[in-house]
C-alpha cells in the first residue's frame, strides 16, 4: 500500500484527506499545513498526524498531494520529485508554462509518476459520453459560479475555465490553430469574466465562457458533430446524446423527422448513457495508484495538466495586451 501525505489542508485539502483514508489504495501517513493554528486543530478534531515541515513530510511516503495555492506547487514539487516521490498537483499544474516542463523532465528522469488535479475527467457524465465524442465541429463550454473569495488569488481562466480547457483539448485530435479571447475584472484584481474562442486545425471551433460573479452555478458542455449533439451537465452529472440517422421509407407515427431543404430526411433519435456514480476526487487518487503499481501514464499526466495551462496562459496573454491597450488609449 502508497504511503501518501497531503500538503494543504484547506476547503480541497481536508476533502483529500478524508478521501485518502478512505481510499484502500492509500495509508495516510499525515498533512502539513503553513497555518498551523488551522493544522493543529484539525490534526486534533480528525486524529491526522501533523508534520512539522513539509520536508519531513516528504521523506516519510510514497506519494505527495500538493493541494496548496498555484505559486507554491512548482517548489513543492520539485522537492518532492527530487526525493524521488510520485506526485498528485491539483490544477492548474504550476505557476508558469516552463515551471511544469521542467517538473515533466524530473518525473521521466527519474521513472516518476505524476498526476494533475483536472478533477472533470473523472466526472460520471463526462466518462458516460466520453467514447461517444468523435471529431466535433463546435465545442461550446460554460463554467459560471457565484462569488467566492476563494480562488480568486489567480484569474478565473485558471481558476474555472482551465477545467473546461482540459477536458476538450483530451478529446480533440488536432493542434491548436488560434485562440482569441477578452476578459472584464469587476471584483477582483484578475479578470473575473472570460471568454475564449480556440479555433482547431481541423476546422473544430471552442468557445469556452467563464465567470465567477454570476448569480447561479453553472457547468456544461455542448458538442456538435456530424450527425450527433451532445451535451454533459458537470454540475447535475447528467448528459444526453441526440444522433440522427436516415429516415426510413415508413417511419413510426411517433418518430422525429426532419427534411432539409434539398428533401432528404433525417431522424432524430436519443441514446441515454449509463452514468455510474462515482467520488470523482477520490477515483482520480486511486488512478495515480493504478499507474504507479502498473506502470502506465496517469490519465490525466503533467504533460496533459501542461498542455492545459498553456493555452490558459494564452488567453491570459491576450486579455493582458488587450488591457494595456486600453489603459494606454486612456491615458
Amino acid at each position: 500500500m502508497l504511503r501518501i501525505g497531503i500538503l494543504g489542508a484547506g476547503h480541497l485539502g481536508k476533502i483529500h484527506l478524508r478521501l485518502a483514508e478512505q481510499s484502500h489504495r492509500y495509508e495516510l501517513a499525515g498533512f502539513f499545513d503553513l497555518d498551523q493554528e488551522n493544522a493543529k486543530k484539525l490534526a486534533q478534531e480528525k486524529g491526522y498526524h501533523l508534520y512539522n515541515s513539509i520536508d519531513e513530510l516528504i521523506e516519510d511516503v510514497d506519494v505527495v498531494d500538493i493541494v496548496t495555492p498555484t505559486l507554491s506547487h512548482y517548489e513543492i514539487a520539485k522537492k518532492a520529485l527530487e526525493a524521488g516521490k510520485h506526485i498528485f498537483v491539483e490544477k492548474p499544474i504550476t505557476h508558469t508554462y516552463d515551471q511544469a516542463q521542467t517538473l515533466i523532465a524530473m518525473a521521466k528522469q527519474k521513472g516518476l509518476k505524476g498526476q494533475v488535479g483536472h478533477v472533470e475527467r473523472f466526472n460520471p457524465a463526462f466518462k458516460a459520453v466520453v467514447s461517444k465524442i468523435d471529431q466535433p465541429l463546435f465545442v461550446e463550454a460554460h463554467r459560471l459560479a457565484e462569488f467566492n473569495p476563494r480562488g480568486t488569488d489567480v484569474p478565473v481562466v485558471l481558476d474555472l475555465m482551465i477545467h473546461d480547457i482540459e477536458a476538450v483539448l483530451s478529446v480533440m485530435d488536432s493542434k491548436i490553430e488560434s485562440i482569441q479571447a477578452s476578459g472584464v475584472s469587476v471584483i477582483s484584481k484578475t479578470p473575473d469574466i472570460c471568454n475564449a474562442r480556440v479555433q482547431f486545425k481541423n476546422g473544430c471551433v471552442a468557445n469556452f465562457t467563464a465567470s465567477r460573479i454570476s448569480l447561479k452555478n453553472m457547468r456544461k458542455q455542448r458538442y456538435f458533430q456530424r450527425d450527433a449533439y451532445i451535451s454533459i451537465d458537470f454540475l447535475e452529472k447528467k448528459c444526453e446524446v441526440v444522433k440522427m440517422k436516415d429516415a426510413p421509407e415508413n417511419p413510426d407515427e411517433f418518430a422525429m423527422i426532419l427534411q432539409n431543404a434539398e428533401g432528404e430526411k433525417k431522424q432524430i433519435y436519443f441514446e441515454n448513457p449509463i452514468i455510474e456514480n462515482n467520488n470523482a476526487i477520490l477515483e482520480e487518487l486511486n488512478s495515480l495508484a493504478d499507474a504507479i503499481e502498473n506502470d502506465t501514464t496517469p490519465i490525466v499526466s503533467l504533460e496533459d495538466g501542461a498542455e492545459a495551462l498553456w493555452v490558459a496562459n494564452q488567453i491570459m496573454e491576450i486579455i493582458n495586451k488587450e488591457y494595456r491597450r486600453i489603459k494606454k488609449l486612456n491615458n
